[in-house]
């Protein structure tokens, strides 16, 4: 059966590197963006909620509710929704790079409910602990809930990853390039589902 799309592949090579690199290209930018945005995001919610010794309901209410709205939208319409967003900001609504705007306004968020359900599970007693050694907010951040939390970081980023992964064939099939224009082009529009292999 393989040997029937052999002699495909020689021919599809040039394209599915392109296409490998503009997904690359794709998640680097939007993971860079989460990890600098959400990252942060995710800590100010952690802090800023009730109980918290730097407990800020009312901001806490917006970022949760900012959050919670931006996650609950599927990736298409999001995708759609900011084409004059991404036209002003990137000068084009289609290629890698502007598919890279939906997909970071998409992973921020995203990103930020990881680290503040990762900095969740940090027990309440090492805090306190710290707390009682005089440590600052800052020092508790950066130096407690960020090295206890890490494993669960590294998890959520993972999590990301493949999210972001999948988002940008969405974004693909749209115009955005990569893997998922390279499938909707030669498996889809071609009828020959398998043509890539």
């Amino acid at each position: 059966m393989i040997e029937h799309y052999l002699p495909h592949v020689p021919a599809l090579l040039p394209e599915l590197w392109l296409a490998i690199g503009q997904t690359a290209l794709m998640l680097s930018i939007s993971l860079a963006t989460a990890i600098v945005l959400g990252g942060p995001l995710g800590l100010l919610l952690f802090v800023s909620a009730p109980g918290q010794s730097m407990a800020r309901p009312a901001l806490f209410k917006v970022l949760n509710w900012l959050i919670n709205t931006v996650r609950s939208f599927p990736f298409i319409v999001l995708l759609v929704a900011l084409v004059p967003f991404t036209r002003s900001l990137a000068g084009t609504s289609i290629g890698p790079v502007a598919a890279a705007v939906p997909l970071s306004i998409a992973a921020i968020p995203y990103f930020a409910r990881l680290v503040e359900q990762s900095v969740r599970e940090v027990p309440r007693g090492v805090i306190e602990a710290a707390q009682a050694m005089g440590a600052s907010e800052l020092q508790i951040i950066t130096r407690v809930l960020l090295l206890e939390a890490r494993s669960g970081l590294t998890l959520g980023l993972t999590v990301l990853a493949i999210s972001v992964l999948s988002y940008s064939a969405v974004a693909g099939v749209v115009g955005g390039g990569g893997i998922g224009d390279l499938a909707i082009r030669y498996g889809y529009y071609r009828s020959r589902p398998t043509s890539w292999l």
